[in-house]
């Protein structure tokens, strides 16, 4: 009997993926049961293998056809790290007796044993940590994952677990971040030790947030680098990194104290500001610009937009119908089908498909887990007003079909005479 309910158990964890890879995403189903399916999707192969010691073993790889010839062990630890970053607020959701439970439930499980692999010396999947400069990238997304289900992903460790985080990102203060979005990664990772008790260099926060504070060129946007780039780092790190590092140091916004001249209330003003643009460039059939670097991290452009509804911050422009219902347009686009994912469940090397020549030098397929970062909003439980909400046309939708859309003024952060 004991053997009978264990095979039972499978088969109920075993059933949901069945659907997914069929690609039935978004077939006569709710909002959230799209969404969890696309998160469930992404996160399974991964999490199922990295609990067991075999992500090293079992992922097939993808590296860009101009890959520049990095250790490509740091695939694993991108792909880790950012669907961490993503996946953390889902499965910090209490349980409950549904089926997404049972899915949050065993996503949790394998991620937490994910977590102990990551920094065993003695598992197969231990990560990367020494010997390439681009693992402080990707532990900014494992310390962001943590800042982001401190109770349920933080906490349940074992303490030897823990010292071996703390040690390794501590041991990161040896990298000289580049002089562009990559300070955020530095203040990250501080910012955390700071949250878990351990003495944070207020230097690396300070300096980091004082230059992106700097970078700051107007209406919602920050330069990434002295120079600015039309792309999508804003979404993908510029926004929310420097965001939520302001508000976990002042409390919300609660301690006065202002870090680098800019406080928790200007990023969030200017994050609104994006979250508003971003809203704006969700075509009426859930497609969005093709523009700029590393635009095969997919719906991880989104992200601004999710952090703001899962913080409760959407701008009062912005109603949950809309931004929910416009999110899921872009997610039934990009995952209606099987053609994002290889032939063993893992993101593959492309924007909507198999599209290698897209990847920078830079890419592989651990690097689009990023992808997650847009369904953040599922770590608000299913009877909040976002989900319950009536769906609502979004604000192209609505300006392409003939619909009256409210004026989209510039923001400015010091009032003026300027026209808007």
């Amino acid at each position: 009997m004991r053997r009978l309910g264990l095979h039972l158990s499978l088969l109920c964890l075993i059933v949901p993926m069945i659907g997914v890879a069929a690609g039935n995403v978004g077939k006569g189903e709710s909002d959230r049961e799209v969404w969890s399916e696309v998160m469930y999707r992404m996160a399974a192969p991964v999490l199922s293998n990295m609990s067991e010691g075999k992500l090293q073993q079992n992922m097939l790889l993808e590296l860009s056809p101009t890959w520049d010839g990095r250790d490509r062990r740091v695939s694993y630890m991108e792909c880790f790290g950012r669907l961490m970053s993503g996946l953390a607020p889902w499965i910090s959701l209490p349980d409950d007796d549904t089926a997404e439970s049972k899915q949050r439930e065993q996503l949790r499980k394998w991620a937490l044993q994910s977590y102990r692999n990551a920094v065993n010396p003695e598992s197969p999947d231990f990560l990367l940590w020494n010997d390439n400069f681009q693992t402080l990238v990707d532990a900014a997304y494992l310390a962001e994952s943590f800042l982001r289900g401190y109770e349920a992903l933080w906490i349940p460790l074992d303490d030897i677990t823990k010292q071996r985080y703390i040690e390794q990102f501590m041991g990161l203060r040896r990298i000289n971040p580049l002089y562009t979005n990559w300070l955020l990664f530095t203040a990250t990772i501080e910012t955390f030790l700071k949250k878990a008790g351990v003495s944070a260099d207020h230097y690396r926060i300070d300096s980091a947030l004082r230059k992106i504070s700097e970078w700051y060129v107007g209406d919602g946007w920050y330069s990434d680098g002295p120079e600015f780039a039309f792309d999508y780092y804003n979404s993908f790190a510029l926004h929310p990194m420097f965001f939520e590092c302001l508000e976990e140091l002042t409390n919300k916004g609660e301690q006065k104290k202002k870090w680098a001249g800019s406080g928790y209330k200007e990023a969030l003003k200017r994050m609104q500001r994006f979250g508003m643009i971003l809203e704006r460039m969700i075509s009426p059939e859930g497609t969005f610009p093709v523009i700029g670097r590393s635009i095969v991290y997919r719906t991880g452009v989104l992200q601004p937009l999710a952090l703001l509804a899962w913080k409760d911050k959407l701008p009062n422009e912005l109603s949950y119908g809309q931004v929910r219902s416009a999110i899921t347009a872009v997610a039934k686009k990009m995952f209606d089908d099987n053609h994002n994912f290889n032939e063993k469940g893992f993101l593959t090397l492309g924007f909507n498909g198999k599209q290698p020549q897209m990847a920078n030098v830079y890419t592989d397929n651990g690097s689009l887990y990023m992808a997650t970062l847009a369904f953040l909003p599922l770590g608000l439980p299913a009877d909040h007003s976002f989900w319950t909400a009536p769906s609502e046309k979004w604000t192209s939708k609505k300006a392409w079909e003939g619909e009256n859309v409210p004026i989209d003024h510039t923001y400015y952060e010091k009032s003026n005479l300027r026209y808007h």
